[in-house]
């Protein structure tokens, strides 16, 4: 999910910057900082969307940059378990399929992709043995997070399933919803011919 976060810290402004308008510095200087940050409380920092306050800097000796206290507003990517996402898939394995979900890929497990038998070709398609499903790259899929671990903290991992219904890839939920209103369609028909 998606969250706008207000932090507080000091900011080191390089004196190549000192030629621009404080508040535009400041922001380079945080994006510079803030840009892709990954932390447990946070998740990933996509960028700082605002600065909401700046007090008065200082500059220390030896240095020649400018520090200063501010607050500000970062737009950041959390993942919650639980949680279901768009993605599409950027590369597929004979362990699983790696699916982009914004700023960072999740993985989902050969035995979480499908309710099926699954089996890896070396075209690198995931295929359902029953239901003759495929999982390629560059398909779109709904998934759900079902777990998120920052153990290594500059690589966070996010595991994902598509094994529930309304999940999986795009043009799956579709056929399966297209089957679902033509069963519908017959069965009402059958309803009105035993009336008559």
């Amino acid at each position: 999910m998606f969250y706008e976060v207000e932090a507080k810290g000091h900011v080191r402004v390089h004196p190549t910057l000192f030629n621009e308008d404080s508040e535009i510095a400041i922001l380079k200087s945080l994006n510079e900082q803030f840009n892709g940050f990954i932390s447990k409380d946070l998740g990933v920092v996509i960028g700082v969307v605002s600065i909401k306050e700046v007090r008065e800097g200082v500059i220390i000796p030896g240095d020649g940059a400018a520090y200063y206290d501010t607050i500000f507003s970062v737009l950041s990517f959390k993942p919650e378990i639980q949680e279901v996402i768009l993605g599409k898939v950027s590369d597929i394995t004979d362990f699983g399929a790696f699916i982009n979900i914004g700023p960072i890929d999740g993985m989902i497990h050969v035995s979480q992709t499908m309710d099926d038998f699954v089996s890896f070709s070396k075209s690198n398609i995931l295929t359902g043995k029953d239901s003759k499903k495929t999982l390629k790259v560059g398909d779109n899929c709904r998934a759900r997070i079902i777990a998120v671990s920052y153990k290594d903290i500059s690589n966070p991992k996010i595991n994902l399933t598509m094994r529930q219904a309304k999940l999986g890839a795009l043009q799956w939920i579709e056929e399966d919803l297209k089957r679902v209103e033509k069963k519908a369609a017959s069965s009402e028909k059958e309803t009105k011919e035993k009336k008559k």
